[in-house]
């Protein structure tokens, strides 16, 4: 009987080993079926830089390219499977119209591929919207112009896509606004992200903008603002006010004396004095030289 427990015990366990092996198995062949991409991909003056998923090594990438007017991706010939982090993707701007083009990186390894990405542009330029956030109570002011360099030629269909979502989530909800759009129904005290990207004629036109983040307050956090902004305000009537008006009404001789123009001599006065000395005349009278004078009550003594 122990004979036979010790026997049936000893095929459990080898069983339990087999099926350890063999998950262990399936779980690196399912990890080796999938390659990671590339994240947090940038374009910053038409350098592309990321960021590479995993440390494992033998990991190659290539940049790819679309126009707005085509669904078609090409490869940028400079970044075909380069084992770099970057890469310089400015002869691109030729390949699109206005020289706006979107850009992708994908990861290769043995064979395997990963699925790519889109880069995004950190700062605004001609081909990438430049923006900024406003959060209020439930609610998040998006800040943009209407006036950019697809105006003139596509006018009303020249637009801009707003993406929006929570911190974490992907952006699947948008908005195509003219200008600036104000987000509402937001939940309070939660973070709340914004990628604004050209579009034309529904179409994405060049690179998005690089997500930013802000955090919707509360109403609470309204009311402290507000406490504050009227605090400034009552300084700004009961000291710069009144300090302004004691200058204006006590040294106002000095102000329109700093405030009088300069004088100018005129240039006739600076021109020298020219005095003319005339020549003694032959014909100038003789006179004597008196030596005495008698006073008159004594002339006739």
């Amino acid at each position: 009987m122990c004979s036979g427990t010790r026997r049936t015990l000893r095929n459990d366990a080898a069983t339990m080993l087999f099926v350890l092996l063999c998950l262990q198995n399936i779980v690196q062949v399912l990890s080796e079926a999938t390659l990671l991409p590339p994240k947090n991909i940038q374009v910053d003056k038409w350098q592309l830089r990321w960021s590479p998923a995993t440390e494992e090594r033998d990991i190659m990438y290539t940049v790819q390219y679309r126009s707005f007017n085509t669904d078609e991706w090409k490869v940028v010939p400079a970044c075909v499977q380069i084992a770099f982090n970057s890469c310089n993707v400015a002869s691109t701007k030729s390949k699109g119209e206005h020289g706006c083009v979107m850009l992708r990186v994908l990861a290769e390894r043995h064979g395997l591929t990963s699925i790519p990405v889109k880069a995004c542009s950190r700062h605004g330029d001609s081909c990438t919207p430049d923006f900024n956030l406003t959060a209020w109570p439930g609610s998040l002011a998006v800040h943009l112009t209407s006036d950019h360099h697809l105006t003139p030629e596509y006018a009303g269909n020249a637009k801009h896509r707003i993406y929006f979502g929570k911190q974490g989530e992907q952006l699947q909800k948008y908005k195509d606004v003219a200008s600036s759009e104000t987000i509402s129904e937001l939940e309070e005290g939660q973070r709340y992200c914004v990628q604004v990207q050209y579009v034309i004629m529904n179409k994405p036109v060049g690179l998005a903008s690089c997500i930013q983040c802000e955090l919707v307050p509360e109403s609470g956090d309204s009311t402290q603002t507000l406490i504050i902004v009227s605090v400034l305000v009552v300084f700004v009537l009961v000291a710069v006010i009144p300090g302004v008006a004691y200058i204006l009404i006590f040294q106002r001789k000095k102000i329109k004396r700093y405030l009088q123009p300069r004088y100018k001599m005129p240039d006739l006065f600076l021109e020298p004095l020219h005095i003319s000395v005339l020549p003694s005349s032959q014909s100038d009278e003789h006179c004597d030289v008196i030596s005495s004078i008698t006073p008159e009550e004594f002339r006739g003594k």
